[in-house]
């Protein structure tokens, strides 16, 4: 079995070391780091510069994932491999999106059925690059399935690296709320989904318990053994306009449709789980 994936980045490298001891070939794509491909137990190609090899892989793909994002142009993968994408005899497609498609709720409830009020400019261009490969798959009859993402995490990219080195900030938003997902948990969705396709699926991929961000990096210097940092009004505090991007929604993202449909029971359904496994794996 073979598994294209177009943006072998963070998510990707979890399915990679899940697929590959199943038997699976994995090549992965990447823009200048094909040792960390590599390192993941992936066939690395350059994007760009091998399209041609990328299209020869796509040809004969038994899944496709794509993990790149779209910017202000469009989305990548389909400006230059839609048509070999078509043609591809793959049972599975699968399109890695955000639970930013849905905007903000003011810390209420969404569902897959939710719909679809991007308030960021990344949520418009994610609502943009979805629609366009529902469209595709309608045109071609392709097995497309969309998964939503909350906040990724998961082994360097937690919160203790910033709690030791006295950069992490507390900033509190009144109501703010956010969901989150282990990137082993979503390499868990994505094989599962794939051993029991469904075409035309869309999947909230996120835990149980979603969480004000300033409880999470609580939680995280409880176990770390180190002060909690001061508390820091959103209004006032000092931020960069990404970052402060970051505070513009608030919502609560149900994932009952995976455990439903996939059969899939989270490894770390909160963050405190995902957190002290995070601290168990450093030793």
């Amino acid at each position: 079995m073979r598994l294209v994936v177009l943006g072998h980045g963070y998510s990707a490298g979890f399915l990679t070391r899940l697929l590959v001891p199943q038997g699976w070939t994995v090549t992965g794509t990447t823009r200048d780091d094909p040792a960390r491909v590599a390192a993941a137990g992936a066939q690395p190609l350059l994007w760009p510069g091998d399209e041609a090899a990328i299209r020869t892989e796509l040809a004969r793909a038994d899944a496709i994932l794509v993990s790149a994002g779209p910017g202000p142009e469009g989305d990548p993968a389909l400006r230059d491999f839609a048509e070999a994408i078509a043609a591809s005899p793959a049972r599975w497609l699968g399109y890695l999106s955000t639970t930013g498609v849905y905007g903000d709720h003011g810390g209420g409830w969404v569902d897959e059925t939710t719909p679809l009020t991007p308030s960021t400019r990344r949520g418009h261009e994610r609502v943009a690059a979805e629609a366009a490969w529902q469209r595709l798959a309608a045109d071609h009859g392709l097995p497309l399935h969309i998964f939503r993402l909350a906040g990724i995490y998961g082994p360097g990219r937690g919160p203790f690296e910033k709690l030791r080195s006295g950069t992490a900030r507390r900033i509190v938003k009144p109501g703010q709320v956010f969901s989150r997902i282990h990137a082993e948990d979503i390499a868990q969705v994505l094989t599962a989904s794939i051993a029991r396709p469904d075409p035309g699926a869309i999947y909230n991929v996120c835990d149980d318990e979603p969480a004000p961000p300033e409880q999470v990096l609580e939680t995280a210097a409880t176990l770390l053994g180190v002060p909690v940092p001061p508390a820091e009004d959103f209004a006032t505090a000092e931020m960069t306009p990404m970052a402060r991007s970051f505070y513009a929604e608030s919502k609560r993202v149900a994932n009952d449709r995976i455990k439903r449909d996939l059969g899939v029971a989270l490894r770390y359904p909160d963050h405190r789980a995902g957190l002290l496994a995070l601290l168990a794996d450093e030793g």
